[in-house]
Parts: structure tokens; C-alpha cells; sequence
């Protein structure tokens, strides 16, 4: 068994690759703006609660804009769409770059929480409408290979972001990282750009209206099992046990406030999934998804849980990569299981309702680890929402069968979106 991944949907489709590369530089900026946005707001306010409030910010409109955004994305050409959110977000970048070196004005965190607003809906659009992409770049049984290749992107861009992130803030302040965020964004267009129109069979559709589009996705869900497995698998582990708005105070009682540790933190969880990333070879050959997702899910809460009770710095940073390490798998899984059980026509609204669990979880986790440890202590809220990941993963393998059994098909179709392209020189 081969443990390294495979990278021939690298070597064989140029589109995959170009949106592989272009998306590697401009989410490495992105994770940049999301560590700038953390520390800016724990240094105006010390305290968790105003940085979970981040989590306020970005969940309400990723809430209210992902599932019509998702049905848009079901009637027009994805990939015009993608090209005029991403034009959005630069121009957001260039916003926080402004304020950063403006100083902060009578507006204060509620500037940054607007802007942070702003970007998340943005976001809730693109998303969802840039995932529709791959299946229609590679093959389907290059599909799962496709994925922890996708996955490696994010892990680079959580190792790398932070970390360059944290000497950058220190050196010049936060507004050297939103400018770099800014400039980045040209890898996004650079990825997208020279893609093939990607239009939906659901652009037919058009004259039935948003909302009916988005309620019959929701019925598509609630109808499967196996999705809604997958979905609440997710929000379990993220909801309780991703504490990202402790990092800051955690890292002042034990550490002394070092920005570079800080920094440390949050690139250990890349660290982890980047080695189950690269290390991805076996998952070709995974079938039980569904309980593979159960068992990743229990190994990432227990790891929190040390997480928040250790006093030492080599076991934070170790609990911190472990859990990276599980949450590759899971989000590995989850999105194969997406992208197997859901038909073409209705990619853009379940791909959407997949970003709302992926990133909306994690902000509600946010808000609730950093409230929770305004009530208690970061220590103890840390440690109770690893301890509920787990109960929480044990009590959805008994109430869905369907979930836990769930095994990858052993044939795939053709994949019914735009061609895949054939391999010729980048």
C-alpha cells in the first residue's frame, strides 16, 4: 500500500493544477487576514468573548447568504461567479489594509467586524461554487485523490499563514498581513481564469426563483442519511471542540503573550493534517467512510482535550498536530461523500449547505469556546468541548445506521458537469 499521495490528478489535468497552485497562494493570504483579525481584536479589547464575536461576524451572513448563494450558483456560470466574488474579496482585503494603517477610529472593533461580515458573505458565494470544480476537472476515480490533494492546499496555507503571519505582525503590524492578503488574490485569479465555463444543468432552472431552489436542496438533504451523517459528524467536532478564540489567552497564562507561539498554535493543526495529507495514499482504499469519519472525529476531540490541560509547550503544539492530523480524514471523507451522493444539478446548493457545516461550525465553536471561557476559564472550556466531540461522535454512529455503514461506491459515472480536460501543457 502506497502511503504518499497520489499527485497524478496534478500531473495529468492542467485546469486542476493551475486551481490547485492559484489556490494554495491565495488562501495562504487569507489565512494571514484571519490570524491578523484575531490578534487586532484581542489587543483593542483583551478578551475572548470580543474575539469570538468574530465568529458572530462571520457566521450571521454565511448563514443568511450560502444557500441562495448555492442555488445561484445552480443557474449561472460558476466559474463568472467565482472570478466577481473574488474581485469582492480583494477589494476587502484592501479595506483592512486601510483601517490597519489608519489606526483604529471611533468605530473601533465594529469596523472590523463589518469587515469581517462582508468577507464571510462574499465567501458563503464562492466557496461552494469553486468546490463544483473538481469533479468536473478529474476523473471520478481520481475524485478521493483529488480531494487530499485539495487538502494539502489548506494544510499548507494553516502552516504557512500563521506562522509567516506571526513574523510579519511582529515586525510591521497587522497591516502588512492584510496588504499581502491583498496581493495574493491574483493566485485566485490565475487559478480560475482560464478555466472552461462551468455552467450547471440546473441553469434551466432559472425562472423557478432562488428560494424554491434552495428548499428543494434542503429536502435532497434531509432525505439522505448519509449526508446529514456526514454534515452533523462535522458540526459536532467543530462546534465543540475548535477553540480557536482561546488560543490568545491561553497562550498569555502559559506562554507570556509571544506572538510567535501564538503563531505556533494554530501552525501545529496544519502541521498534523499536512503529514495525514501527504500521507493520504491509503485512503484510496478506505470504503467505510462514514465510520472512518466517527473514528476521526473521537481522535480530534480527545486531542483538544489534553490540549487543555497541559502545562508544556512540546504538548500543546503535539496535541494541537494530532488533531490536525484527524481532521484531514474527516474532511477528506466528508467531501467524497459529497460530492458521491449528491447529482450534478444539485452540487451548488448541497456544496453550499457542505461550506455553511465546514466554516459555520467553526465559528460557532469560536463564539462558544471563547464565552465559555469567559464564564469559566479557557482551560476548562477547552476540555468539555473535547470531552462532548466524543459523546456527541459515539451518540450519531447509533442514531444513524445509514451514516455509519455507508460504503463508497465500488463503480462511478462520468463525472455530468463541464468536461474534464485532457491532459496537454499548462
Amino acid at each position: 500500500m502506497k502511503l504518499l499521495t497520489d499527485i497524478t490528478p496534478l500531473r495529468e489535468y492542467p485546469a486542476f493544477r493551475r486551481l490547485w497552485l492559484g489556490s494554495m497562494l491565495s488562501q495562504a493570504g487569507s489565512a494571514m487576514t484571519n490570524f491578523a483579525l484575531t490578534l487586532q481584536v484581542y489587543d483593542m479589547t483583551h478578551s475572548t468573548a470580543a474575539v469570538g464575536g468574530l465568529g458572530v461576524a462571520t457566521l450571521v451572513p454565511m448563514l443568511i447568504i450560502a444557500l441562495p448563494g448555492g442555488s445561484l450558483a445552480d443557474t449561472v456560470d460558476r466559474r463568472k461567479l467565482v472570478l466577481a466574488m473574488t474581485t469582492c474579496q480583494t477589494a476587502v482585503s484592501v479595506l483592512l489594509f486601510i483601517q490597519a494603517l489608519a489606526g483604529p477610529g471611533p468605530a473601533g472593533v465594529w469596523l472590523l467586524y463589518g469587515l469581517e461580515a462582508a468577507s464571510s458573505a462574499i465567501g458563503a458565494i464562492s466557496a461552494p461554487a469553486r468546490t463544483t470544480f473538481i469533479p468536473s476537472l478529474v476523473r471520478p476515480g481520481q475524485l478521493p485523490t483529488a480531494m487530499a490533494l485539495n487538502r494539502i492546499v489548506f494544510q499548507t496555507t494553516l502552516i504557512a499563514g500563521p506562522a509567516l503571519a506571526g513574523v510579519i505582525a511582529g515586525a510591521v503590524g497587522v497591516k502588512g498581513c492584510y496588504l499581502v492578503d491583498a496581493i495574493t488574490f491574483a493566485g485566485s485569479f490565475y487559478g480560475v481564469g482560464r478555466l472552461p465555463a462551468m455552467r450547471a444543468p440546473g441553469t434551466r432552472d432559472k425562472a423557478r426563483g432562488k428560494l424554491a431552489l434552495t428548499r428543494e436542496g434542503l429536502s435532497f438533504i434531509r432525505r439522505s442519511q448519509v449526508l446529514a451523517g456526514a454534515f452533523a459528524a462535522d458540526v459536532s467536532a467543530t462546534f465543540f471542540a475548535l477553540p480557536l478564540a482561546l488560543f490568545p489567552a491561553i497562550n498569555a497564562e502559559r506562554f507570556g503573550g509571544d506572538p510567535r507561539i501564538l503563531g505556533l498554535m494554530p501552525a501545529a493543526i496544519g502541521v498534523g493534517g499536512m503529514l495525514t495529507a501527504v500521507l493520504a495514499g491509503p485512503v484510496r482504499h478506505v470504503s467505510r467512510y462514514g465510520l472512518a469519519m466517527i473514528a476521526a472525529v473521537c481522535v480530534w476531540g480527545l486531542s483538544f482535550a489534553v490540549f487543555a490541560v497541559t502545562p508544556w509547550l512540546w504538548l500543546t503544539l503535539l496535541s494541537l498536530a494530532i488533531a490536525g492530523a484527524a481532521d484531514t480524514y474527516t474532511v477528506v471523507f466528508r467531501q467524497v461523500i459529497v460530492q458521491t451522493v449528491t447529482p450534478v444539478e444539485f452540487r451548488g446548493r448541497v456544496n453550499a449547505a457542505d461550506y455553511v457545516v465546514g466554516a459555520g461550525g467553526g465559528q460557532l465553536g469560536s463564539l462558544e469556546s471563547g464565552v465559555l471561557g469567559s464564564l469559566t476559564s479557557p482551560a476548562i472550556s477547552a476540555l468539555s468541548g473535547g470531552l462532548l466531540t466524543i459523546a456527541a461522535a459515539l451518540a450519531l454512529a447509533v442514531a444513524l445506521p445509514a451514516f455509519r455503514r455507508y460504503r463508497a461506491p465500488e463503480t462511478a459515472a462520468e463525472p455530468a458537469g463541464a468536461p474534464v480536460q485532457p491532459a496537454a501543457p499548462a
